[in-house]
């Protein structure tokens, strides 16, 4: 059997390995996603959106959809037991800590993002990004590496052997036949994987070779298993036993459209997560079923058991429904993997490589972050523009964020399952505890508060040592680049943080813009040269020799690599790029100007060097890269300078990487913060 190739083979087609999927088809990857089930998530599954995930699908072109569609979490309340033993609300406030983002935490059903992701890449497809096939019914059932090969970049070391299976085989089995569940992705369900590989025949079997491969493929993940030694997941379980019902709730409890967290005096703790189109989904604590031992009866989890449990616990309101859209159950528990990939070869994402409990909406927002992030750096090498040794980064920074989630989850968890502090007891989790976890972890939750360690990616500032990562973690010891960022020039900018978005007004046409949106995932990295009061002549002499030492040194067709832009979606409005009007590809890097002068006292194409206003013959001279942190016609002062810690007198320059956290932080003024721009990228970029 002669083995098809291909760049890269991802197993799993959940939103970690739809998120891989999108960068592939954005930067022209062959690229095959095999999934073993039968179709995408219809219902249930995970729902919240937390603000940096939604950051990321607006910079795809598909925020707004989602942001439209989902319901909009603002508010959460704390109800605990009274002197009475009754529940009683404690204290009300915002669910997402305000001026953290342009959103907030959102919520909507899982299936419908995976058709906003499967829809964005389709439209992707042009000449030069040909498109990603999704394959559902096939799942892999051999793997090897051939390590002789593992260093050469063309070639495809990795052999799989996929199966094609039938309808049937590839179905996962009900509890109920009336009802969807997720019993089958849980971690109460035993894995049908192996089972499926001795029992099932399928239609055929082929062989793929690829250049590299990512398990994408769930907690029960086949190609960690496949890995062997050293790749075990690692933590612990507790007795802590939760159910799950997507209702329409008929219910008097006044807080049934909020997010509610509550503790009762005996029954255990409920979360209340309110859904679109009058969906309410209720996680509840299932103390019937444990044994106390770690085993679990799962035969006497039904969802009339979680319901009878729930009455328990919200008495004296009452709970009841008509309509059940879909139910799960599942075990507490937090583990993660030493080793996120192999040979830089086979990688390993989401709850492949970590689990923990869903009751912090992180799930499917760590999942599709872990593919974001190794989206780019898979794309870029595979297209020979990126460096390999930056492929290292993925699990020194994903592994990162991996550890911190369970530190977090393992508070959280036992505290949300504790009992609570009550009147006849001090004994337990008191109220006041659970809210000032919550409010603290509100930077880590809503994934605004990653700050990656230094790396090849992430400059060090002057005197940072790196070595503390919060909650008693330790950074690794990580090749680093040979630029060093400057302190103190942009102090809201911290290098491994995401560029926060502010509000700033185009230069051309007067128009207020989100910052973010004028940096799209498209697999470029952004020079963001805040310029400062340019109507002053020396200001603006510093910005146009950076200008031309930008051009001469960085973005020359000799210096820069080109990259060809993806059709589709575009954040900034209509439906794709205007790349394709010219034969001219972009450089690989792209330039920004933010001035703090007034508006009228600068004329965007005489005044400003070419680099701020570059030129195509057929599209003309382009109007959309100098922007203004001044007072808009209609939507009043953004105050970027003063939201990013900027002075207007001295400026800054911040080098963005193409998923949008800040790499390099460096002076405006002097070729010697100009060289770090250059030694930065040359490290990274295989022509600067």
């Amino acid at each position: 059997m002669e083995a098809s190739k291909v760049d890269v083979l991802i197993v799993g087609a959940g939103p970690a390995g739809l998120m891989l999927s999108l960068w592939m088809a954005k930067l022209g990857i062959k690229t095959r996603v095999v999934d073993k089930r039968t179709g995408k998530i219809v219902s249930g599954q995970a729902d919240g959106f937390q603000c940096r995930t939604l950051e990321i699908f607006d910079s795809f072109g598909i925020g707004q959809k989602v942001w439209q569609e989902s319901n909009h979490m603002l508010e959460v309340s704390f109800w605990n037991p009274g002197e009475d033993g009754k529940i009683r609300r404690h204290h009300r406030g915002p669910n997402t800590q305000p001026n953290l983002s342009r959103f907030t935490e959102s919520v909507l059903q899982q299936g419908r993002v995976e058709s906003f992701l499967i829809d964005t890449i389709r439209a992707s497809t042009s000449p030069k990004h040909p498109l990603v096939e999704i394959e559902r019914s096939v799942m892999p059932v051999a793997l090897s590496i051939d390590e002789s090969c593992v260093n050469d970049e063309d070639a495809y070391p990795v052999e799989v052997t996929l199966r094609h299976l039938t309808e049937e085989e590839a179905t996962p089995t009900q509890r109920l036949s009336n009802l969807q569940d997720g019993l089958y992705r849980s971690n109460l369900a035993e894995d049908d994987t192996d089972k499926l590989i001795a029992t099932t025949q399928g239609v055929r079997e082929e062989k793929v070779r690829a250049k590299y491969v990512v398990g994408c493929d769930g907690a029960h993940s086949w190609v960690r298993k496949t890995l062997g030694e050293g790749f075990e997941m690692k933590g612990e379980s507790t007795d802590a036993i939760w159910g799950v019902l997507d209702i329409v709730p008929i219910t008097d409890f006044p807080d049934i459209r909020s997010r509610c967290m509550i503790h009762s005096a005996e029954f255990g703790a409920i979360m209340i997560i309110p859904r679109e189109n009058k969906l309410v989904r209720v996680y509840t604590q299932l103390k019937e079923v444990s044994t106390g031992t770690g085993r679990v009866d799962r035969s006497q989890i039904t969802p009339e058991l979680i319901l009878q449990t729930a009455r328990k616990i919200l008495s004296p309101y009452t709970l009841d429904y008509h309509y059940i859209d879909w139910w799960t159950a599942y075990q507490i528990g937090q583990r993660v993997g030493d080793r996120f990939s192999k040979h830089n070869r086979v990688f390993l994402a989401g709850d492949a490589v970590h689990t923990h409990s869903p009751k912090a909406g992180q799930g499917m927002n760590v999942s599709m972050g872990d593919t974001y992030n190794l989206g780019w750096k898979l794309g870029l090498v595979c297209k020979k523009l990126l460096r390999p040794e930056v492929l290292d980064t993925y699990e020194l920074e994903r592994r990162q964020i991996a550890r911190q989630l369970i530190a977090f989850d393992h508070k959280f968890s036992r505290l949300f399952s504790g009992r609570p502090v009550t009147d006849d007891s001090s004994e337990g989790s008191s109220m006041s505890e659970f809210q000032e976890a919550f409010r603290e972890a509100q930077l880590f939750i809503t994934g605004v508060g990653i700050r990656y360690q230094p790396s090849l990616l992430v400059c060090r500032e002057d005197g940072d040592t790196g070595g503390d990562l919060g909650g008693g973690l330790q950074a690794e010891t990580a090749p680093q680049s040979s630029a060093a960022s400057t302190g103190g020039l942009a102090t809201n900018c911290k290098p491994g943080t995401r560029f926060a978005s502010q509000k700033v007004m185009a230069q051309s046409d007067a128009r207020p813009w989100e910052l973010q949106l004028q940096m799209p995932s498209d697999g470029r990295f952004r020079i963001v040269v805040f310029g400062g009061d340019i109507s002053q002549a020396t200001q603006l002499a510093t910005v146009n020799e950076l200008g031309a030492w930008l051009q001469a040194n960085l973005l020359s067709p000799a210096k820069s690599p080109r990259i060809s832009l993806a059709p589709g979606p575009d954040p900034r409005g209509g439906s794709g790029s205007s790349q394709w009007m010219t034969d001219q590809d972009p450089s690989i890097v792209d330039v920004l100007l933010v001035h703090a002068a007034p508006r009228e006292k600068i004329e965007l194409l005489q005044d400003l060097h070419q680099v701020y206003h570059p030129f195509d013959k057929k599209l003309g001279w382009d109007y959309g890269k100098v922007f203004v942190d001044g007072q808009t016609h209609h939507e009043g002062h953004g105050r970027a300078y003063e939201q990013f810690g900027i002075d207007p007198a001295r400026g800054a320059v911040v080098a963005v990487r193409p998923d949008g956290y800040i790499g390099l932080v460096t002076a405006l003024q002097g070729e010697e913060g100009w060289k770090q721009l250059q030694a930065w990228f040359g490290g990274l970029l295989r022509s600067v």
